[in-house]
């Protein structure tokens, strides 16, 4: 079964660009020029991966992705996001609502279908982990159901705080370098900003209240999840 691309872009000359490329990879690719029908259209398709322009008409990008990852039922919808602004506090705030990634206009074709392929390699890769739940004193994370309890309270991660998490505690007292893990939990080479790791830790963090000092960073290098 061919894997589900939905395309948000107000860009006709973008659109048919992307759908040229992504249909010529074997996606099904579907479309809306607007943020409300892209919404609308998330909710009722459930895409495999959401294409996301940030600047959109009758609906931001930004609303789209807080409205999608704040709903437990389209929460685990990959996006990333496109955008033609080079201010960094845009992708910032993208990856604060829960987005997986970014590509920056004008980009190519070969991009994008880079991206595309790694982060769908990663959400599909049942193999990547071995045991079904993993338990850390306080902290309880159950891998099938991608559930995470602290003192039985369930914590909401995103899917790519999440997979960062199951990384980092499952090579607990090891040092994790941001190429590693870029690696892993994104399927990217070195080439991919290391910054993006640094601002899912930061938000990993804030979500894991007082087991937030067991994550050290380790300037320069990365991180690790520290033994009790």
């Amino acid at each position: 079964m061919k894997q589900k691309i939905l395309v948000v872009e107000d860009d006709p000359d973008i659109v048919n660009l992307l759908k040229y490329h992504l249909e010529e990879e074997g996606y099904k690719v579907s479309v809306a020029e607007d943020g409300q029908k892209g919404l609308k259209k998330a909710q009722e398709e459930m895409p495999d991966l959401l294409l996301l322009d940030l600047m959109l008409p009758k609906m931001s990008g930004l609303d789209i992705c807080r409205i999608l990852k704040g709903d437990k039922a389209t929460r685990s919808i990959p996006v990333v996001m496109l955008t033609a602004k080079s201010e960094e506090v845009d992708r910032i705030v993208g990856f604060e609502l829960g987005a997986d990634d970014y590509v920056a206009k004008p980009f190519s074709p070969r991009e994008v279908l880079l991206r595309v392929k790694a982060i769908l390699k990663r959400v599909t890769d049942s193999g990547l982990y071995e045991k079904e739940e993993l338990i850390e004193d306080s902290l309880k994370i159950n891998i099938p159901r991608r559930e995470v309890k602290i003192k039985n309270k369930e914590i909401v991660l995103t899917k790519t705080e999440f997979n960062l998490l199951l990384c980092l505690v499952q090579e607990k007292g090891r040092v994790q370098t941001r190429e590693k893990l870029l690696d892993r939990v994104w399927g990217y080479d070195t080439e991919v900003d290391t910054r993006t790791i640094d601002t899912h830790m930061r938000r990993l963090r804030e979500k894991m209240g007082p087991l937030a000092e067991r994550f050290e960073t380790i300037r320069g290098v990365g991180y690790r999840f520290l033994e009790e």
